[in-house]
């Protein structure tokens, strides 16, 4: 797999392909996600560390920003539990194989005064009806939005700026902040920024992803709670929308060279998938049966997750 193959696959966008072929041709270069500290690393942040593991062996140099204080902003915590939680997560992010890269704490980077001016002057350009529009997707509470949270998106802008990075990764939920940054960076002196954006993916129960739905997989999750989870999740016989699926493309195969489905003989026998693509094939034929492939599911995710609960300790 070449590096724009790397650097494209399992992405839902690229803006735009013709600006990340051209940055893959240059000896150096630097991509960045952000995240809001957490409790709970989960498939979810998975999809995007992924990306940039991708990215990282495609040739760029990786920047993880843990966002301390956009969650502060976005009501997810005081700085000091916010603080705690930045520490948690980038031990995970490490142990899911983000591990020589560059990791900045965003109270370190954004508390500057060169830093809030910048947020000042794009301010003043963006209406608030632009702002508001930005967060629907990533905002909480957008019912009923605080000003704070019209400053997160003209922050996130600022990062891109001052990370002096060439491409921003995100799910595309982040798309609209995204775009603010495309449009409005240049008029503060720095270029457009390429922008990555990967799918959202559902829940184990076929819904949205949600931490008050507990429909998810969590690296601190042990080998028999993640055998439950797969063994209770919904996996249909359409692959659209089909979670087991999409943790198959996007988790497993990415991983792996190659996935076993082990099964006694007079079930099939087992078989080997260099790719994804073939798997899927076989699960739309009926070859491959739903409860088989959540087992399949459950013995890989527990090897990947393993190493996790390993490093963090």
């Amino acid at each position: 797999m070449d590096a724009y193959e790397l650097a494209t696959r399992n992405t839902v966008e690229v803006v735009t392909n013709d600006e990340l072929k051209e940055i893959l041709t240059r000896p150096t270069k630097r991509v960045y996600a952000g995240y809001e500290p957490s409790g709970e690393i989960h498939l979810g942040h998975l999809v995007t560390v992924n990306k940039l593991v991708d990215l990282k062996n495609a040739g760029f140099d990786v920047v993880v920003l843990l966002a301390d204080l956009h969650a502060f902003l976005n009501r997810k915590g005081t700085m000091e539990q916010v603080a705690e939680l930045a520490m948690y997560n980038r031990r995970c992010f490490e142990g899911l194989g983000l591990r020589d890269v560059e990791y900045v704490l965003g109270s370190d980077l954004q508390l500057d005064r060169d830093y809030e001016l910048m947020v000042l002057r794009l301010s003043q350009q963006i209406t608030l009806n632009r702002a508001t529009r930005s967060m629907d997707e990533v905002g909480r509470q957008m019912e009923a939005p605080t000003v704070s949270q019209m400053i997160y998106p003209i922050m996130q802008m600022v990062d891109i700026a001052r990370l002096h990075v060439d491409a921003a990764v995100g799910g595309i939920d982040q798309r609209k902040i995204h775009m603010l940054a495309r449009e409005h960076l240049p008029s503060v002196g720095y270029p457009s920024p390429v922008c990555i954006h990967t799918p959202i993916l559902n829940g184990l129960d076929g819904k949205k992803m949600s931490s008050s739905s507990g429909n998810y997989i969590s690296v601190a999750d042990s080998a028999e709670e993640i055998q439950k989870k797969c063994q209770k999740a919904f996996c249909p016989p359409e692959c659209d929308e089909n979670p087991i699926l999409q943790i198959l493309q996007h988790h497993i195969f990415p991983r792996v060279t190659e996935v076993g489905v082990r099964r006694p003989a007079k079930f099939g026998g087992d078989r080997v998938f260099q790719s994804y693509s073939d798997l899927e094939d076989a699960y739309r034929k009926g070859e491959i049966h739903p409860l088989d492939l959540k087992k399949t599911v459950a013995t890989y995710l527990q090897e990947i997750l393993a190493d996790v609960r390993d490093y963090v300790g």
